[in-house]
């Protein structure tokens, strides 16, 4: 049996791919700060899927977290076939409106985090010729956005230009990039959501499962819905200049509040 990590596992598109990995068969290591909702997490899915679900409390805006998670990831005893790179948040506010302090830690998880435990997930996986990871990052990647379109687009362009570089390794990377999701991630952070149309929300089970095909096909970009990928085609061909413009009417119109 392999085993998967997920980061930020206890909620949203974190906690679908822990189910979806689990009914799969894969024994799991469940990465987040809250201990009893990752007790919780692990004794359901051993007990619904008969898998192996390892409990790490790590908090990623925190090198102690960061490092505790890395070690788990280089240990060649206990090796890690699958990492997916899902924990994340986001701000309410417009730039320079939020603290910088909580950019900053923004940055560290979205980012830090991100280069870090790929980094020690790949490097044990070369090492073996298989393994494959998952960053979570968004279509805000791919519009002039504020900061947290701006950290998704670093993972977006980390991720392809690592998975270049380990071309031909048995290792795989992918960047997720998802819409709107019924999650807590909104919520979380302060933001309304009634304004935003129906059709722009994603089912989190579906998109996993998108996902995990376009990984096993090597894709090293998946925006894993019809609806989104036509939206990201008129963004590639829209002058940046007016794109700019039209973003952020649209998040004003349609962007969490």
């Amino acid at each position: 049996m392999t085993t998967a990590l997920i980061t930020g596992s206890t909620a949203g598109i974190g906690a679908a791919f822990a189910r979806r990995l689990a009914a799969d068969g894969h024994n799991l290591v469940l990465v987040a700060r809250d201990t009893g909702r990752l007790t919780e997490q692990a004794t359901e899915l051993h007990d619904r899927h008969g898998i192996e679900a390892e409990v790490l409390t790590a908090d990623l805006a925190t090198d102690e977290g960061i490092e505790k998670v890395a070690a788990r990831l280089g240990d060649r005893k206990n090796p890690v076939d699958l990492l997916v790179n899902n924990a994340g948040f986001g701000n309410k506010g417009r730039y320079l409106d939020v603290e910088m302090a909580d950019e900053l830690r923004m940055l560290k998880v979205h980012v830090e985090a991100v280069l870090r435990l790929t980094s020690a997930a790949t490097a044990a996986m070369r090492e073996r010729g298989r393994g494959g990871v998952v960053n979570v990052a968004s279509v805000a990647a791919f519009v002039p956005r504020g900061t947290y379109g701006a950290s998704k687009a670093w993972v977006v362009q980390f991720t392809q230009g690592a998975a270049r570089d380990l071309a031909g390794s048995g290792v795989r990377l992918m960047a997720l990039c998802p819409g709107f999701v019924r999650t807590e991630f909104h919520q979380r952070a302060g933001m309304g959501t009634d304004n935003i149309p129906g059709w722009m929300w994603l089912d989190a089970d579906k998109l996993v499962a998108a996902a995990l095909t376009d990984l096993a096909r090597g894709r090293t970009v998946s925006i894993p819905d019809p609806r989104y990928k036509a939206l990201m085609g008129l963004v590639k061909v829209t002058p940046r200049g007016l794109l700019g413009g039209v973003t952020s009417k649209t998040g004003r119109k349609y962007g969490p509040r």
